[in-house]
């Protein structure tokens, strides 16, 4: 198989290593603007057979159908919005595609594109690494198992194991991300219907065993993708939770609510300023620990019926930064989720062609074995 990884930053990196793990990967093409500043952990495949550099603008067309061709899957750790144009330019390089996504509309707009992927027998993925991505396979796991499903409850956070500061917090990916998800309404199903409900919003405590201990809970953005959509009038209760430690969700309430966050420029001092870059320039030297190793903490609560009784199936992971590899906990969830996507579309396991999230075509018993091939190992309960 030749796959080609699109962005070479720390979720991108964390696929191609995954890649080279297999064997059957006979190259892993891996493209971005900049190339010369791979993690520690791929040097070792720097200059070897099977990692193929390569130094790409995604605006360039011409350039994108040449690192397309020829490969079977395409694995995208680009920002969500190339996630559109690249799944057209896979769709006619005749190559499965999928990505990290996270913004449900565009997810919707790549939706658009399913008689034309199906047309190439292509299967188009996005939404595919920790959340949105695995915690929606792992809902769609407990929704099967049961014969009617009363709520999903979904709980999931990237966390630093030795909280600093008054934030409790540490960058894990993109911070900006991280401000979109804290300032964007939240889609949720209440009484089978969608409605939105703030960011941050209906804080709850949520216990993990020890070390981890109690943990806050709140609504942030794009953790259902569609599913709120696919399960209105279906499913009575749908929702999606962020984890920090407790304090955390309060401090950024009230630096949105001051207008911290906000993207309309204001005039200081007669220059105008975007209030959130200049909060993200002083927050991003602040929250980013080199040296301090993360985890990632994670809980999917589906309640139902099954045979006339009733029946909860809950799957929770708590994984941890590998330092042998200097890999984080966050790129381990959510890279390697990215890698065994492309490598389950490339072996023809996702079908049919098409357009399809996770949820809606991931084998999702075959996807939890993969993960626990590699250490993630998804603890699986049923009450």
């Amino acid at each position: 198989m030749r796959m080609l990884v699109l962005g070479a930053g720390l979720q991108g990196s964390a696929c191609a290593y995954d890649l080279l793990q297999n064997p059957a990967v006979a190259e892993v093409r891996l493209a971005d603007q900049h190339v010369d500043r791979l993690p520690a952990f791929l040097q070792p495949y720097v200059g070897g057979t099977r990692l193929k550099l390569i130094t790409l603008d995604v605006k360039d067309a011409a350039a994108v159908a040449a690192a397309m061709a020829g490969v079977q899957a395409v694995m995208c750790a680009l920002p969500y919005y190339f996630n559109l144009p690249m799944s057209e330019a896979a769709i006619a390089a005749g190559a499965h595609f999928c990505d990290l996504g996270g913004n449900t509309e565009i997810v919707q707009q790549q939706k658009q594109l399913q008689a034309k992927a199906d047309a190439a027998g292509v299967t188009i993925v996005p939404d595919c690494g920790l959340a949105p991505g695995m915690v929606n396979i792992l809902a769609q796991l407990g929704i099967d198992r049961l014969d009617a499903t009363e709520s999903v409850r979904i709980f999931v956070g990237g966390l630093p194991q030795q909280p600093e500061g008054p934030l409790k917090y540490q960058i894990v990916y993109s911070i900006e991300g991280v401000l979109d998800y804290y300032t964007t309404l939240s889609w949720v199903v209440r009484d089978g219907k969608r409605v939105t409900v703030k960011a941050l919003s209906e804080i709850e405590p949520v216990r993990f065993d020890a070390p981890v201990g109690e943990l806050e809970a709140f609504h942030t953005a794009g953790g259902l993708s569609t599913m709120a959509h696919r399960y209105e009038g279906r499913i009575p209760t749908m929702e999606y939770k962020t984890l920090r430690y407790p304090g955390h969700a309060r401090i950024m309430e009230a630096i949105r609510e001051l207008g911290l966050l906000e993207l309309e420029p204001v005039d200081v001092k007669g220059t105008r300023v975007v209030p959130r870059e200049v909060a993200i320039a002083q927050m991003q030297p602040r929250l980013t620990k080199k040296n301090s190793p993360d985890l990632v903490a994670l809980r999917v609560v589906v309640k139902g019926t099954k045979g006339g009784k009733p029946m909860t199936h809950t799957f929770e992971l708590v994984d941890r930064y590998d330092a042998a590899h200097g890999i984080s906990a966050m790129m381990r969830t959510t890279g390697y989720s990215l890698s065994i996507t492309g490598q389950l579309q490339a072996e023809g396991a996702v079908k049919p062609a098409g357009v399809h999230t996770p949820d809606e075509c991931m084998p999702g018993e075959r996807y939890v074995a993969e993960l626990g091939k590699r250490g993630v190992l998804i603890r699986s309960t049923v009450s």
